[in-house]
């Protein structure tokens, strides 16, 4: 909202000498927010001349321009650039005529632009100045030729100082309004909050005058709303007066045009204007129709399907069934409380006027404002609230100023429809707002401040009832009486002291294991790459399971990207664009990994919300179940991925490539920040290399997988060389560790190791043997890992020999050798029963 404080001054008192930057302060104590200063981008010297005389000459190039003698000072007296009563100018403008008073801007002024004066040689004559037109000023968009003070109603001295004498002298403070105080997007709101903030006297221009005269009888009014909003009927309030004989022609003041122009609105004839001022200065949105081409009364309804509506804007709407219309016997003439009709609008030719002043309900100009995206002055008024009791103080404000500057007459004909505003009681106990704001405020305090915002208040010892002012429908409960309190009486009273929070159990046990998994990986030397959970369709199939093929996804309603509609089963695809964008800008070495929600849809099941619990109402338990319910379900997962080089080239050393091996040993990292033992087997997986892909396994739980990507994968995805994946379902894994991972005392007794070669077929997995050795082996054996796969000469053909390093301990004494080969062996039997195990020899 911007205030200019000439305008604001005529309400309130606020010093002469008062600077905007102190005005802002004012305001910003009662809770607004400072946005800018305004003001009108040009200086003096600019005075009132009177044109003497003028020699009209052709010039070369087509055009005729005048020869000036212009008096910018009283006979004998010096003008204000300190040069000769008369100047000579030259005008290219031919709309004045000798004895003219116009505006001339003197060597020294600066116009907006900023476009500098000085005399300058030019047509074959020195100008000293220029006569400026209204647009040169600054005061509208019209450039027909120069500004003539006659065409304002305007006769000053010469030499007057034209900046005050049209009130470009004026500046604007903006403030920013929040929805809840709509009251405040006019002048009168304003005004009243800087006397709140500094106890200046406020004079209200919405009190009703006692000889106001009210709207006669005679023109038709009629509200049929059908199909009110949440029960609210669409228009509570609508009064039309009539002013006949008006001179649409008749020039804007240019006090007038100077205040709409500081607060944002353009001069759109004396009309028009006038209904913008008044809006700005009551807050209730006016419009005026042209009399003469209204077809019978007005009636207020919904919309009919399939009607459409020329507006203002040029544009034909098509209507919707809940939009609520102003019309005539000729069908809509307007979108109520957003934008009139085109086909009954006001314009230079207008010589009756009926003045329409209404309250709309805020909730069905809202939707109407956003469904055809058409926001105004008007809708974001009415969609915040109007003051019931200030439509007839409007009317007639309008009507009184068209008589005063377009030359009509007040009408008897009118009409009103409205009903009693009867305000609703709040009860505020004694000491709630204390306990609410942690401020000591006497009861005495309260109501003053209350009181001071326009409530009335009636004390019953140990509560208050209190009624909100008809300009305030956001003071709805003892909540927002308490936050009126404490911002009337200030901030700054409030302690900036933080609380003392309650003692609690601190992280979760699952909040602490996924913390545990994402600093084991990246002190293993992974990157974390957060990403969106959004991917499409093929890369669900792809990823998101083994056997790959058409997989149920969740679809979005409104995703932000259309390419990628679908939430993800599987957090690989984030990890292949990450890689891919890493790639492309030269950083080929990659280890990285993330943890985030895969959602993975049951078949068969429809997800998504039905409907929308309305927002003031919290839901009841049947509700938050069938929302629960509308969510898929949501696993935390981890994911690695590993491209190029794991080992950089360094001198004496080639480079090591990522394999296989490096995302196993970021998977056992994952599993023993988590507390768990990973076992590993061969296994498939559509994305994955077949011969090189793990099934990663706690007990005989899946957990997750790890794997080399096909070429035909990587190179999809623009990806050179080896790619590497790991994928582990976290909150799996996490909830197989129980809820605390208790670390293992460590033996201070020394180990014994062994070397353990045995063949088996070619067939057997390698930690199927190592299961059953480690279990054959019992407790003392510590680790046990595998170190050689060997196939060829001095092993049968169809068989292979498995080399595996054990490690055995005892928490209670040193082990002997014996001790150690009676453990080893035991195994051995085991894996001799299970598989046809034999020593190699």
């Amino acid at each position: 909202m911007r205030v200019p404080l000439s305008w604001l001054r005529e309400y309130v008192d606020v010093p002469v000498n008062a600077t905007p930057e102190e005005v802002l302060a004012a305001l910003v104590r009662v809770g607004f927010e400072e946005e800018d200063i305004h003001r009108f981008e040009l200086s003096g010297p600019i005075v009132v001349g009177e044109v003497l005389e003028f020699v009209e000459e052709p010039q070369s190039n087509g055009k005729t321009i005048r020869w000036c003698q212009v008096r910018v000072a009283p006979d004998g007296m010096v003008a204000a650039d300190g040069g000769p009563a008369v100047h000579g100018v030259v005008c290219g403008a031919r709309n004045f005529f000798v004895g003219d008073k116009v505006v001339v801007t003197l060597p020294g002024a600066v116009l907006p632009g900023p476009f500098p004066i000085a005399a300058r040689k030019t047509y074959g004559h020195v100008s000293d100045g220029m006569i400026a037109s209204a647009r040169e000023l600054g005061l509208g968009e019209e450039h027909d030729g120069i500004l003539r003070l006659a065409t304002l109603g305007i006769d000053a001295p010469v030499g007057t100082d034209a900046l005050e004498l049209l009130g470009l002298n004026d500046v604007a403070v903006e403030i920013n309004v929040t929805p809840d105080r709509g009251y405040a997007l006019s002048i009168r709101g304003v005004a009243r909050e800087y006397s709140h903030a500094t106890g200046a006297t406020f004079r209200d221009p919405g009190l009703r005058p006692p000889h106001q005269v009210e709207p006669g009888a005679g023109f038709a009014l009629a509200v049929e709303d059908a199909a009110p909003i949440r029960g609210r009927v669409g228009a509570s309030e609508f009064v039309v007066r009539t002013v006949r004989g008006v001179d649409a022609a008749a020039p804007t003041p240019a006090w007038m045009t100077a205040r709409l122009s500081l607060a944002g609105i353009r001069s759109l004839g004396v009309l028009i204007d006038i209904t913008n001022y008044v809006m700005l200065e009551l807050g209730n949105p006016i419009h005026g129709y042209d009399l003469d081409k209204l077809s019978g009364g007005i009636t207020v309804r919904r919309a009919t399907p399939g009607e459409k509506l020329e507006t203002l804007d040029g544009k034909v709407r098509a209507l919707d069934p809940e939009d609520l219309l102003i019309t005539d016997e000729s069908g809509p003439i307007g979108l109520a409380g957003v934008m009139g009709g085109g086909t009954t609008e006001m314009g230079p030719e207008t010589k009756n006027v009926l003045i329409e002043a209404a309250i709309f309900d805020p909730i069905s100009i809202a939707r109407t404002a956003r469904r055809h995206k058409l926001p105004s002055e008007a809708s974001r008024r009415f969609e915040r609230g109007v003051d019931p009791n200030i439509p007839f103080v409007a009317a007639q404000r309008v009507a009184d100023l068209m008589v005063e500057l377009a030359g009509g007459s007040i009408d008897a004909l009118g009409g009103a429809l409205f009903a009693p505003w009867a305000g609703s009681q709040i009860v505020l106990p004694v000491g709630f707002v204390q306990g609410l704001i942690g401020v000591n405020y006497p009861t005495s305090e309260v109501i003053g401040a209350l009181r001071l915002i326009g409530c009335d208040v009636d004390d019953r010892g140990d509560e208050l009832v209190v009624s909100p002012p008809s300009w305030r429908p956001d003071l709805t409960d003892k909540w927002t009486l308490a936050e009126e309190v404490a911002r009337i009486e200030g901030y700054d009273r409030i302690p900036s002291l933080l609380p003392t929070p309650p003692s609690g159990r601190g992280l979760t046990a699952a909040q602490q294991g996924r913390r545990r998994v994402g600093n084991a990986l990246a002190a293993a030397g992974y990157v974390e790459t957060p990403s969106f959970p959004f991917t499409t369709t093929d890369q669900n199939d792809l990823h998101g399971s083994a056997s790959g093929g058409h997989l149920p996804s969740v679809k979005l309603a409104n995703p932000l990207d259309g390419q990628a509609p679908f939430l993800r089963r599987s957090l690989v695809p984030a990890l292949l664009r990450v890689a891919h964008r890493n790639v492309a800008r030269g950083f080929t070495d990659l280890q990285i990994f993330e943890t985030g929600a895969v959602f993975l849809p049951e078949p068969g099941v429809t997800y998504g919300t039905p409907f929308v619990p309305p927002l003031a109402v919290r839901p009841d338990a049947a509700t938050l179940t069938a929302l629960d319910a509308s969510i898929p379900p949501q696993h935390r997962h981890v994911a690695v991925l590993l491209a190029g080089s794991i080992t950089p080239k360094q001198p004496g050393t080639t480079a090591e490539a990522a394999g296989l091996a490096d995302a196993l040993d970021a998977a056992r990292t994952i599993a023993s920040a988590a507390g768990v033992s990973l076992d590993v087997s061969q296994g498939e997986r559509a994305a994955l290399h077949p011969g090189r892909t793990a099934v990663l396994s706690v007990g005989a739980t899946a957990v997750g997988y790890a794997g080399e990507l096909l070429p035909a994968v990587a190179e999809a995805a623009d990806l050179p060389g080896r790619v590497i994946v790991a994928e582990l379902d976290l909150d799996l894994i996490l909830s197989l560790a129980g809820e605390k991972v208790v670390a293992e005392s460590l033996s201070g007794y020394p180990a014994a190791t062994q070397d353990l070669s045995l063949v088996v077929g070619a067939d057997v997995p390698a930690a199927a043997v190592r299961a059953v050795v480690a279990d054959g082996a019992g407790a003392l054996l510590e680790s046990m890992r595998l170190v050689d796969d060997y196939r060829g000469a001095g092993v049968p053909e169809g068989a292979k020999s498995l080399t595996f390093a054990l490690r055995f301990r005892a928490p209670d004494r040193t082990l002997t050798a014996a001790e150690a080969t009676e453990a080893k062996l035991a195994g051995v039997a085991v894996a001799a029963e299970r598989f046809g195990a034999t020593l190699r020899e």
